[in-house]
């Protein structure tokens, strides 16, 4: 049995090698552990090109999109390790949400400035433009692209590598991306694809919400399966010139934990490998401004819990469905920010006891069923708010099967409707077995 709980404080989960997880009495107090023994050293793309010579970038004016967790594994950025390679002569950044050094908090706007370190422009492409001009791409002979990605289809970090394909294949300019693990591995995918109505810079691709590619992988599926049809999804698709530098030694069973690379928050909330993992999990539900689901608290995207919540109660229904691959312990907590800021919580924590057999995103319907069947009285999807729930979802197809029986499996068969034809079309792009 595999216990892999959402704390920096327990072991890795997947095919790998697994350590026996401590016991935590408190959440709070939890220390970020140890990675455990990779079965095989695992190569980022940033060092597996470094270690070619920078071969595909000799002689090129480039560009890069990137953010703190573009690393090797010693910490060095990517913008210093390419603004020192010989023969290859970086010209611009640009800055995804958060910022290229991560300085620029969740929701903050970016503006054009200069990087400190190296003195090199940075271009915002999260502010009033989120697609490069042909003015930012001016003079640049390919632009590469290096993010620790989080495997979930409404993270940002994917739609600006998007914008950035068209952007670049109208004018003519090479993407170059530097492939790193997906920290869910390279086996799980789950939700429905992005309908029409619902494209957004959260839901550009229609691709499942947890789609089980690495970022290499999948921009070379929606380059070539013309899926790449902008942020609302009505451009006509155009195909870039693509080139990926793939990873070594990592296999699909495995989930970041397994590859012993250094983690470095891609954002705020996501400051370990286990919160990507909590991020499918519980990132639908946080939409709804529901319950806290631990954002603001030292659990992000780890629990559920409001001040009206009995949390004996919520445990309980939540055992009685015996969710596959998954268990639950109460909780109670103050947020030291945000809305809940200050006031004490109440809900469940949740932990994966088989990974493999855990259905991530159905986690939180659970916890909504629960929810529904303890306090029928109050309704999660309040005026104002399943706007954003539909365009995360990619469709409104979730949402109206749920709120027929406010069963989890009754909204099981639409979510997962076209998830084995994903899988079978994702094959053709496989880099990794």
């Amino acid at each position: 049995m595999i216990w892999m709980a959402l704390l920096p404080a327990l072991g890795a989960c997947g095919q790998g090698p697994q350590r026996q997880a401590a016991e935590v009495a408190d959440a709070a107090e939890a220390r970020p552990a140890e990675a455990a023994a990779p079965a095989a050293e695992v190569l980022p793309g940033i060092e597996v090109l470094e270690k070619s010579g920078f071969e595909c970038l000799k002689g090129k004016k480039i560009g890069l999109l990137t953010n703190p967790s573009g690393i090797d594994r010693k910490l060095r950025s990517t913008v210093d390790i390419l603004f020192n390679a010989p023969g290859v002569e970086l010209k611009v950044l640009f800055a995804p949400e958060h910022g290229v050094r991560g300085d620029v908090y969740a929701g903050g706007k970016l503006s054009d400035t200069v990087d400190e370190t190296t003195g090199l422009p940075v271009r915002s492409l999260y502010g009033n433009t989120r697609t490069p001009t042909p003015e930012m791409l001016k003079g640049l002979d390919a632009v590469v692209y290096d993010i620790q990605d989080v495997g979930t289809r409404s993270y940002t970090f994917i739609s600006s590598l998007g914008l950035l394909m068209r952007a670049c294949a109208e004018q003519g300019i090479e993407v170059v991306v530097l492939d790193r693990p997906n920290p869910l591995g390279g086996e799980k995918v789950e939700g429905g694809l992005v309908e029409p109505g619902y494209f957004s810079f959260i839901s550009q691709f229609s691709i499942p919400y947890v789609y089980g590619l690495t970022v290499g992988e999948l921009a070379t599926l929606i380059n070539e399966e013309g899926l790449n049809k902008g942020e609302k999804g009505d451009k006509p698709h155009l195909k870039c010139k693509l080139t990926v530098v793939p990873m070594e030694g990592w296999s699909r069973s495995m989930t970041f934990l397994d590859t012993g690379l250094p983690w470095v928050l891609p954002s705020p909330n996501i400051p370990y490998p286990q919160s990507a993992l909590g991020y499918p999990s519980a990132g639908i539900l946080g939409e709804l401004g529901f319950v806290n689901i631990g954002v603001g608290y030292t659990l992000p995207f780890g629990c559920f819990a409001a001040e009206w919540i009995d949390a004996d109660a919520l445990k309980k229904a939540l055992d009685g469905y015996a969710v596959p691959g998954v268990s639950f312990r109460t909780i109670h907590f103050k947020p030291t920010s945000g809305a809940d800021e200050g006031k004490l919580l109440h809900g469940v924590q949740y932990y994966f006891t088989d990974y493999e057999e855990a259905e991530l995103t159905m986690v939180q319907f659970y916890v909504l069923e629960a929810l529904h069947e303890l306090y029928p009285a109050r309704n999660p999807f309040a005026p104002g708010k399943i706007s954003t729930f539909d365009r995360v979802c990619g469709t409104d197809c979730a949402r109206v099967a749920f709120e027929k029986s406010f069963k989890a499996q009754d909204l099981r068969a639409a979510w997962f409707e076209n998830v084995e034809a994903f899988k079978n079309l994702s094959k053709t792009y496989y880099l990794y077995e």
